[in-house]
């Protein structure tokens, strides 16, 4: 299993020991999405941070759709089948995908891949940033419920910061 975590709130007033855990998830900007696997020291990391953050289990038709949508390369250019196979042993988009989520991969290991995914900010918003998701915000471990914020945040007509060729 993988967590897909996302950057809700901003950097003032953040405390040095957090900003720097969030330099290390690569988080630096709000509405920026990563991947992680489900280990101890990461879920240490998502505990120091998550007061700024919310994260959940994704599921492998979402970890296709993000890498799809919001999959970058070096360069700026969206991730192909091609690159997939001359990058990484597996043959499809949705193999890759199965992968990160079975925690067989991790996106940072691929060379050119941009780990990173940068994403609109939630149709219709965010309940509140200011409260967990348990009490009714939108902070902390969300569960399965991920999926449905990542669909709300992924740009489904096309992507509008694709450099033209």
């Amino acid at each position: 299993m993988a967590y897909a975590v996302i950057r809700v709130r901003g950097t003032v007033n953040i405390k040095e020991d957090i900003e720097d855990t969030m330099e290390m998830l690569r988080l630096n900007r709000v509405n920026h999405c990563v991947v992680i696997p489900d280990t101890p020291s990461y879920r240490g990391m998502l505990q120091k941070v998550k007061d700024y953050v919310t994260w959940g289990e994704i599921d492998e038709p979402t970890m296709t759709q993000l890498l799809l949508l919001r999959g970058r390369i070096d360069g700026g250019h969206p991730i192909s089948e091609g690159f997939v196979r001359e990058n990484t042993e597996y043959n499809s988009i949705g193999e890759l995908a199965k992968a990160v989520c079975d925690n067989k991969l991790n996106l940072s290991k691929i060379d050119g891949f941009k780990p990173v995914f940068r994403l609109n900010p939630p149709r219709k918003g965010y309940r509140t940033i200011k409260r967990a998701y348990s009490v009714g915000g939108a902070l902390g471990y969300r569960g399965k419920d991920i999926n449905a914020l990542l669909e709300r945040m992924m740009d489904e007509r096309g992507n509008d910061d694709v450099k033209e060729e």
